[in-house]
């Protein structure tokens, strides 16, 4: 069969592609509030979709945790350009960032055992990770050292460690602040 032959692949619709990215929404907050281990229902509810159209999209749970993942580092990363544009700094632009970042670390907690003993699957989600949202944070870095805001000695990958590393307790314990304790990291890059 020659390639004029082959149908061409099906883009989902704009009501699908909504209703994907409401039902994505939803598990991630759910995540956030009661972890990836979460009832379907739960996410059903959250999303006001029926169960089955949850199992349709992501026959396994995995599925939907990896799906949410990856929404949530593409949706952190696009954030990055409109942040800068619109606020009234880049250091604002910068904490407001941050702040989406904190969010997705949070909701990430649990992932490695969510997909069990599947490594590859974990390394391939920690190089999209890392492709995606290291050079969105270097261009909010860069942005604020140019406008004289930040030090200059600090580096994407560095920053966004330490962020993370600051949110690994976040979902074990109630009196432990990961937004408070970022927020200050953030206000130390202050020149």
């Amino acid at each position: 069969m020659d390639e004029s032959e082959k149908s061409p692949v099906r883009a989902k619709r704009a009501d699908a592609q909504r209703n994907e990215k409401a039902l994505l929404d939803a598990a991630a907050a759910v995540f956030v509030s009661s972890g990836v281990d979460a009832p379907v229902r739960e996410i059903a509810a959250q999303a006001g979709v029926g169960m089955g159209t949850i199992y349709r999209h992501f026959p396994m749970r995995a599925d939907l945790i990896v799906a949410v993942y990856r929404h949530q580092v593409d949706a952190c990363a696009e954030a990055g350009p409109g942040l800068l544009a619109e606020s009234a700094s880049p250091y604002e632009a910068l904490g407001r960032w941050v702040d989406l970042f904190v969010d997705f670390l949070v909701t990430k907690h649990g992932l490695a055992v969510a997909l069990g003993s599947n490594q590859a699957s974990f390394a391939t989600l920690h190089d999209y990770f890392i492709d995606r949202l290291v050079p969105v944070c270097k261009q909010m870095l860069e942005a604020a050292v140019v406008a004289g805001e930040i030090r200059r000695d600090v580096g994407a990958y560095e920053l966004m460690r330490g962020i993370g590393n600051l949110c690994i307790f976040a979902d074990k314990d109630s009196r432990y602040d990961a937004r408070r304790l970022v927020g200050l990291l953030v206000s130390g890059l202050r020149v």
